[in-house]
C-alpha cells in the first residue's frame, strides 16, 4: 500500500508539471494564431480567450500512465507486475477512446464539429471501452434492479457513457466550473480506488486530477489581459468527462465495499449535479419547442448569476454543494436503500431549482420596478 501512495504521489507531481508546461505553449501559439473563443451574447465572457487548454490534459495523463507501466514492469515485485498486467486491456481501450475523442474535441474547437458526429464518435469510445472490459452490468438495487443481461448491459453503458461526455462538456459554461467538479469526483474517485485495493484505476484518478489542477488555476485566476486566462474547450471537456465515466463504471463493477456503502452510488454521486442539469436544460428546450442540441443560458450556472452572484461565488456553490451532496450520498448510502436515495437527490434539486426560479424572477420584478418608478 505504502507502494502506491508513493506512486500516486509521484503521478500528481509528474501529471503537474508537464501539464503546467503545455499550457503556456498552447497560449503562446494560441495568441500568435489568433486561436480564440470569440464573445457572443450567449457566452459569459467579454473578451477573446483561447480556448485550447484541454490539448494540455490527455497527454500529460497518457504519458504519465505509460511512464507508470513502463517501470511499473521493471519492478522486482511480481505483485505489482502482475497487478499492472491484469489492467492493460482496460487502460488500453481507454487510451484509443481518448484519442478519438481528443481528436473530435480539437477539430470541433478549431473549426467546428456538428453535434451529430460528436454523438457518433462518443459512441463509437463507448463501444471501445466496453471491448475493454467495462462493461455496466449491476446497478446494485438500483429501482430493483441487480444484475443486467449482456444486450441490456451493453446499450445502457453505451447510453450512460454519451450522457456523462455530454453532461461534463455541458457544464463547462463559467470560469472554473467543469474543471473544479471534475477535480472533486476525480479525487474522490483516487480515494474509493485506492481503499478498494484498484491501485493503477486509483493512479488514473489522481493522473486526471492533477492534469485539472494547472488548468483551475489559468482558467479562473488567469488574466486575459496579460495573455494568461484560458478555457477547456471540447478537447478537455470530452476527454475529461470520458475519463469520469471509466471510472464511475470500474467502481460499480466492484461488488461490495468493506464499509458496505452502495457501489452505485459511490460511481455516480459526484456526478449527480452536471447531470440532473443536463437533464433538466435538455427537458426545458423540449418544452420551449427548441433543439435540445443547440445552446442556450439556462444552466444552473446561468440561474445563479441571475440571482445576483459573480461568476467565482456562483463556480464555488455549485462545487461545495456538490461535494457536500457526494459526502451526504456515501454516509447515506449505508443506512437508505439506493431508490430512495435517489429519489431524495431528485426531490432536493427539483426544490431548490423552483426555488431559484422563484428568487430570479422576484428580483426580476423589483429590478423592473425600480426602473418603472
Amino acid at each position: 500500500m505504502t507502494f502506491w501512495l508513493i506512486v500516486d504521489l509521484l503521478v500528481l507531481l509528474c501529471v503537474i508539471l508537464l501539464t503546467g508546461i503545455i499550457i503556456p505553449q498552447i497560449l503562446l501559439i494560441a495568441f500568435r494564431k489568433n486561436l480564440f473563443d470569440e464573445p457572443d451574447p450567449r457566452k459569459i465572457h467579454k473578451t477573446e480567450v483561447p480556448r485550447l487548454g484541454g490539448i494540455a490534459f490527455f497527454p500529460s495523463i497518457i504519458l504519465t500512465e505509460f511512464l507508470l507501466y513502463g517501470f511499473g514492469s521493471m519492478s522486482p515485485d511480481e505483485a505489482v507486475r502482475a497487478l499492472l498486467l491484469i489492467n492493460v486491456r482496460p487502460i488500453c481501450f481507454v487510451g484509443a477512446g481518448a484519442i478519438l475523442l481528443y481528436l473530435t474535441g480539437m477539430a470541433d474547437d478549431l473549426v467546428g464539429v456538428r453535434y451529430k458526429a460528436k454523438f457518433i464518435m462518443q459512441t463509437l469510445t463507448a463501444v471501445l471501452i466496453i471491448t475493454g472490459g467495462l462493461l455496466l452490468d449491476n446497478l446494485h438495487g438500483f429501482l430493483g434492479i441487480r444484475e443486467m443481461p449482456v444486450g441490456v448491459a451493453v446499450a445502457f453503458t453505451i447510453l450512460l457513457m454519451v450522457f456523462i461526455i455530454n453532461a461534463i462538456n455541458l457544464i463547462d459554461g463559467i470560469d472554473g466550473l467543469a474543471s473544479g467538479l471534475s477535480a472533486i469526483a476525480c479525487a474522490f474517485y483516487a480515494f474509493v480506488f485506492f481503499r478498494a485495493g484498484l491501485y493503477v484505476f486509483s493512479a488514473f484518478a489522481v493522473a486526471t486530477f492533477g492534469a485539472l489542477v494547472p488548468f483551475y488555476i489559468y482558467n479562473v485566476f488567469g488574466n486575459p489581459e496579460k495573455h494568461k486566462k484560458i478555457f477547456m474547450g471540447d478537447t478537455g471537456a470530452l476527454t475529461i468527462g470520458l475519463f469520469l465515466g471509466v471510472m464511475s463504471i470500474r467502481i460499480c463493477r466492484v461488488d461490495t465495499f468493506a464499509s458496505g456503502v452502495n457501489p452505485a452510488v459511490i460511481a455516480f454521486a459526484p456526478l449527480l449535479i452536471p447531470c440532473f442539469d443536463v437533464v433538466r436544460v435538455y427537458l426545458h428546450r423540449l418544452k420551449a419547442h427548441r433543439n435540445p442540441f443547440l445552446p442556450d443560458k439556462t444552466h444552473i450556472h446561468h440561474k445563479l448569476l441571475a440571482l445576483g452572484m459573480g461568476q467565482r461565488a456562483a463556480m464555488m456553490t455549485i462545487i461545495c454543494s456538490s461535494a457536500l451532496l457526494t459526502a451526504a450520498n456515501y454516509w447515506l448510502s449505508e443506512h437508505i436503500d439506493i431508490t430512495l436515495l435517489f429519489a431524495c437527490d431528485l426531490a432536493t434539486w427539483l426544490l431548490l431549482n423552483t426555488l431559484l426560479t422563484r428568487s430570479i424572477r422576484a428580483r426580476e420584478k423589483a429590478i423592473s420596478q425600480i426602473l418603472y418608478d
